[in-house]
Parts: structure tokens; sequence; C-alpha cells
């Protein structure tokens, strides 16, 4: 099979003939549809983070393609199922955080594309506990998205805790961006768009958003806070500045929810103003398999649109390329 694999952390994705590789007990063989490129690829490819994958490595986690055949102690029902393959690849299921519904925080989880081989291949081998199912009608260029993007900005809006009438400026209208705008105001939130890009601005626009601030123009925070502040900034951006003016745009109360991760990025915090202003910090990661079955359910009754653009598997580089350089309106899909 193809593969775009992890040879060199110097070096760009080589494309290789690897050997397709047989499912294992509990697992199912899975050959792929399309895989969404997620910033967090790119990362991995580089080596950005303080914990690199083992080389070689085939990378991608927004997976989501057809069972094909299933291993020991998974039923032949499961084959010819399309489902979709997140960054949450299996975790031990025993754990305080596995049994009170934080699997996501499993401290013996493996992730997709990171620790274990992903969806930049034909074909994958996946955890079928783990591999949650799509619903009929959604197409794969669309699933796929929703599998990362879309689980990781839902869970960072219900992290916010984004309620009925709540201002919510989100930071970035990318690939999560323009998902977390959707579900923020599915929950009641008024939102505010923030980003540096006309045509996202547009596109925030378009999704509901009441309020758009060129982050390029101006000091964004200051913006906000002439408004009233925001008691919700979802930061979705990879640039260290945007957690900097986020964490000014709050309002007395206000939520701070750290979703994007700049490389080698630290967030100061002013401790007076944190606890005079009662200004929360809030980390939040993908969503669980729960989750992920919402966010499709969601797409699936017509309440979400993705917007995303296809890549073949040869223009995997290139595509980096366009991410790393701000020329991507939301999300690009590699479609087999």
């Amino acid at each position: 099979m193809r593969a775009a694999v992890i040879t060199d952390f110097s070096t760009p994705l080589e494309l290789r003939e690897v050997p397709t590789p047989e499912p294992g007990s509990q697992q199912v063989l899975v050959r792929m549809e399309a895989c969404g490129i997620c910033h967090t690829d790119i990362h991995i490819t580089y080596g950005d983070w303080p914990i690199r994958p083992e080389l070689p490595r085939i990378p991608g986690h927004e997976g989501v393609g057809i069972v094909e055949r299933v291993g020991a102690g998974v039923t032949t029902s499961r084959i010819g199922q399309r489902v979709a393959l997140p960054w949450l690849g299996s975790a031990c299921g025993q754990c305080g955080f596995c049994v009170s519904g934080w699997e996501t925080l499993c401290e013996s989880q493996r992730n997709t594309g990171y620790s274990i081989d992903g969806g930049y291949a034909e074909y994958a081998v996946v955890d079928a506990r783990y591999a949650v199912a799509v619903p009929d009608g959604v197409p794969p260029i669309e699933a796929a998205p929703l599998t990362c993007a879309g689980v990781t900005s839902y869970k960072a809006v219900r992290a916010g805790r984004v309620g009925p009438a709540d201002r919510v400026a989100v930071f970035g209208v990318g690939g999560l961006g323009h998902l977390a705008i959707q579900y923020a105001l599915h929950a009641g939130g008024f939102v505010t768009a923030v980003d540096i890009e006309a045509d996202k601005l547009d596109l925030a626009l378009k999704l509901g958003a009441e309020q758009l601030v060129d982050a390029s123009a101006g000091d964004p925070a200051a913006v906000i806070q002439a408004q009233g502040g925001a008691d919700v900034a979802i930061v979705l951006a990879t640039a260290p500045s945007a957690y900097e003016h986020a964490l000014r745009s709050l309002r007395r109360g206000g939520r701070l929810v750290c979703v994007g991760i700049p490389a080698g990025g630290v967030l100061p915090v002013p401790i007076f103003d944190a606890v005079t202003r009662g200004i929360s910090v809030i980390g939040s990661i993908v969503g669980t398999r729960q989750d992920l079955a919402e966010v499709f359910a969601l797409h699936a009754a017509g309440r979400t649109t993705v917007t995303a653009e296809p890549r073949k598997l040869e223009q995997i580089n290139e595509a980096f390329a366009d991410v790393l350089a701000n020329r991507v309106r939301a999300r690009l899909v590699i479609e087999y």
C-alpha cells in the first residue's frame, strides 16, 4: 500500500510502498477513504513536541474509511461499516479517567498517527472499540474533519461551559474555528470571530458570528473589551500572541479555553489579575468517543457544515506548506 511516512524529523514526509497491515485481536483493517490534515500532524512530522514519536511513523488522525477485515474478538458485522480513526486510538478502559468519562486523559492511551500508525495511508489497522461509526449520509470528506477538528472544538465549547447569551470569542477561524463558531451558537452564545485573514472572517460571518475582529488591524482585546469583554475565549490558533490577546479580552469571571498548541509556547498569566478578576484557564484536549458520536449526530441532522478542500496523498508536503503559510480557508482533506 502507499503511505506518507515520517522517516526523519528534519525532512518532509516520504511517500513509500509499505506492507498492508493485518488486524490483530480486537482490531479491524480499514480501507481509507479520506484523512484530514491537522496542524498537529505537522508538529508530529517535524518533532516539535517534547515527546517525539518512534520512527518510522505514518501520521494522520482524522481518518475515515470502510472496515474490510476483522481480527479475533471482533464480530464480522463490522465489515462494510464506515468508521472514523480519531486521535484517541485506544485507552486502558480501567483507570479512573476512563471509567469517569475522561478517557482522553488516560495515561496509557495510544494516539493515532503519533504512537500508532495513522491515516496517511491506503489502509490502517485500528482498535475496533475506538473506531467510531460514521452515520449514513455523512460523506467521508466531511466526516474526516469532524473526527478531530469537530470533536476538539465541540469539547472546547463544553469545557468553556458556554451557555445562553454568553459572549464567546473564537481566536482562529480555520479547521477548528469554523466549527467552534457553530457549536458555540448551538449552545446559545453570541460569537466574536478573531482572525487575520479576510476570507476566514467572511466565512465566520456566513456561519453566524455576530462580530468580526481583524487582529491584523489593531488590538483585538481592546475591540472585544469595548463591547463588554468575553465570557469565554477559545484559542484555536497556534500563534502565541493569540493567547495574550484572548486572556486580555476576558471580562470578570471569564474562561480562557486553551486548544491550539504553539511550538514551545508558554502562557504568562498575571496571578493578581487572575485572582482578583476570577479568571479561569482551562486546557481542553480532544473529545471522547461519545463526544464524537454527538458531533456526527449533529452533522447528520444538518446542524453543522464543514468547509473542506480535497487533496491527494501525493500532495501531502505541498498541503503542509499551504497550512503553514495560512493559505487554507478551513480544512484540507486527503481523498483516496
